[in-house]
């Protein structure tokens, strides 16, 4: 029995707990193999969206380009897997991607005369399913008369390639006092719910499973 067989056998699964951030399941008769690797694809292995370019038309600010680049990248962001594509699996096969694979979002701070802190509310996106997960999360402090300008260009990543794109903060992996029964605990970035996450990431490692075997009967 492999690992999708074992969890098309509902028996196997059973959640302990769940809100809108993290989700507890117990995981009954699945080898120890299995369960890691499930546990290491809800970490990094589930695709969400994050900013990958930005492109500053200006920026008066004491933050550098690069600085605000970065700071920009690791805003978690709302994540809709069934209107998307990765790029590499995208149709368009363009380096500047296409409405199927990128959104843009847009920060214009415009001019003050006092000091204030630009917020992630003021990104504006193209899309409205693919947005920060929080309006409050800091990008830069403002002086009077400065200010920044920019337009930002996200896309579905994974973990494995950089941490701003990690689908959960935490994922572990726990024993329990009987046998054969461990305890996975998924807490999400917010880009996609708990449960999704669980989904997507058991469809991906059945994928790789799949994968390998082929690879394996191709040598043989």
């Amino acid at each position: 029995m492999d690992f999708g067989d074992h969890l098309q056998d509902l028996s196997s699964l059973e959640v302990i707990s769940k809100d809108s951030q993290k989700i507890s399941l117990k995981l009954k008769d699945i080898p120890l193999q299995y369960a890691n690797a499930l546990r290491r694809v809800c970490l990094n292995g589930v695709p969400v969206f994050a900013i990958d370019t930005v492109d500053i038309i200006e920026n008066s600010s004491v933050l550098p380009d690069e600085g605000l680049a970065h700071r920009l990248g690791l805003i978690p962001l709302t994540t809709d897997l069934s209107r998307f594509n990765e790029p590499a699996m995208c149709e368009c096969q363009s380096e500047t991607g296409c409405s199927n694979c990128t959104v843009m979002l847009i920060l214009n701070s415009g001019d003050s005369d006092v000091t204030r802190t630009i917020l992630s509310d003021e990104l504006s996106s193209e899309d409205d399913s693919i947005k920060p997960v929080a309006e409050n999360i800091p990008i830069v402090q403002l002086a009077p008369g400065q200010r920044i300008k920019l337009e930002c260009y996200a896309r579905l990543g994974r973990g494995t390639e950089h941490a701003k794109w990690n689908s959960a903060n935490i994922s572990t992996l726990t024993d329990t006092d009987k046998e054969n029964i461990k305890v996975l605990t998924v807490e999400s970035t917010g880009a996609l719910n708990p449960e999704q996450i669980i989904i997507s990431g058991v469809d991906e490692v059945s994928n790789r499973l799949g994968q390998f075997k082929e690879m394996i009967n191709g040598i043989e």
